[in-house]
């Protein structure tokens, strides 16, 4: 009687191809998605969410008290959105100056929004600019590069 064995299961070389194929094939699709450039365009998305909510609640403010605005400023300053009296740097726009906005807060805001990655309430890294002929700017302070381009965000009223 003749006894032959078949032997089941794969060879290392044939392990080895298919890792390598998957291998390949994540790295097209992780290409393909870019994650990094997906979460810069949802915080920016965030930032530009967070400008138009800061600008209604301002407006409806000064709609409110008949044209008062929140605090005095001086037109075409730049000035940080926080708590103090000094402003940080801000990459969009020269600001020396903060506005505390917290005024807004219940009545026409749940809070101050602060960017979501580099802000806090002290400093939201939102700026606020008020033109001579009162059009108030609010804008982000770092917006992210997405790919080769980095988007200005800021909403004007």
């Amino acid at each position: 009687m003749l006894n032959i064995r078949i032997k089941k299961g794969f060879t290392l070389i044939e392990l080895i191809i298919v890792m390598a194929i998957i291998a390949i094939l994540a790295l097209i699709i992780f290409v393909a998605v870019d994650p990094s450039r997906r979460i810069h365009a949802a915080n920016n998305a965030n930032r530009a969410s967070n400008v138009n909510a800061i600008l209604n609640a301002y407006l409806n403010y000064v709609a409110d008290n008949k044209g008062t605005h929140v605090t005095s400023t001086t037109s075409n300053v730049a000035y940080m959105i926080g708590q103090g009296s000094t402003g940080g740097t801000c990459a969009a726009t020269a600001t020396t100056l903060k506005i505390d906005l917290r005024s807004l807060v219940d009545n026409y805001i749940s809070s101050i929004p602060y960017d979501p990655v580099t802000g806090m309430s002290t400093e939201t890294r939102y700026y606020y600019i008020k033109s001579t002929n009162t059009r108030v700017t609010i804008g982000a302070c770092d917006p992210e590069a997405e790919g080769t381009t980095t988007p200005v965000i800021f909403v004007q009223r």
